[in-house]
């Protein structure tokens, strides 16, 4: 079965403009599991100064209705994050990291090294508190400051965040530059320090090679993708970029590719539409608008 991760509810709202209830965060959550889904991740505990949407992330885990066997995690950037996971009850965290210095810096305002050295300290924290640890890795088709980014620093940061303990590193294409041959040197050069079992792939839709992008890193063995919901988000440091790739139309892909996800595409896209209404927008997945499309034709 393929892996689907849900970031919808924590990289696709993080920058939305107005706030976000909880009750709609975790409504959103909750029909997303109800869709399938087993691998959602559903905030991150950052400083609410510099992300102002996510402030609420310790309420919607209070309020969320947690169903056995599905992976309700959240991105944490650093010690004091992770506390306040902890107190949550959260059972898996994210963290992150660039393969861009420029990136890193302007980002999280340290180094790369000095950022690694960071998610170390949290890592092993956290194992010691039985949670699981995923990472993610930015930049690793291009950086808004560098451009292209040496495959060598991705391999080096991902390798990296596996020697930490991550049970998997997602390699995250940033502002969506990536095209498929790119996509799939790049997972390639990344094997020869991480195994292909241990990674996903996180790609943006900024050039519309995402599900390209995605199909082309199957042929290498990939098993793990990142998604979100209707195609929410995207990058505040990276100007122009546009949301991830939407989970409907991976979902579709897959479908029809006879690659199982366990995902209703029906009630997914029913989230997706819901979500989108509250924040007065319409989707940017194809599939759930021509699934709508057929449905209006049908009444």
């Amino acid at each position: 079965m393929m892996k689907i991760v849900e970031v919808g509810p924590r990289d696709g709202l993080q920058n939305e403009p107005g706030l976000v209830p909880v009750a709609a965060k975790v409504s959103l959550i909750e029909a997303l599991v109800d869709a399938g889904l087993r691998h959602v991740e559903c905030g991150s505990f950052v400083s609410a100064k510099w992300v102002p949407q996510m402030a609420d992330t310790s309420a919607v885990f209070a309020k969320v209705r947690r169903v056995p066997g599905v992976s309700y995690s959240a991105l944490v950037p650093n010690l004091m994050g992770l506390a306040e996971a902890i107190r949550c009850g959260v059972s898996e965290v994210a963290v992150f990291a660039a393969a861009s210095e420029t990136f890193s810096r302007r980002n999280i305002n340290c180094s790369i090294d000095e950022s690694l050295d960071r998610l170390g300290a949290v890592a092993n924290e956290a194992k010691s508190h039985g949670m699981r640890v995923r990472g993610y890795v930015s930049c690793v088709l291009g950086c808004p400051y560098e451009g292209e980014i040496a495959l060598a620093a991705v391999a080096r940061v991902a390798g990296a965040l596996a020697g930490m303990g991550c049970y998997e590193i997602s390699l995250g294409d940033t502002i969506g530059v990536g095209t498929p041959r790119k996509a799939q040197d790049m997972v390639r050069a990344v094997t020869r320090t991480v195994p292909i079992k241990q990674l996903a792939v996180h790609f943006h839709d900024t050039w519309g090679q995402a599900l390209a992008n995605i199909l082309a890193t199957l042929e290498t063995g990939i098993e793990a993708v990142d998604a979100s919901v209707a195609g929410l988000g995207g990058c505040p440091y990276a100007k122009g970029a546009s949301g991830n790739v939407a989970t409907e139309d991976v979902v579709y892909m897959l479908d029809g590719l006879g690659v199982d996800t366990g995902v209703n595409l029906e009630k997914l896209a029913v989230a997706g539409r819901d979500i989108m209404q509250l924040l007065g927008r319409t989707t940017t997945s194809k599939a759930a608008a021509a699934l709508a499309a057929l449905k209006e034709n049908l009444v």
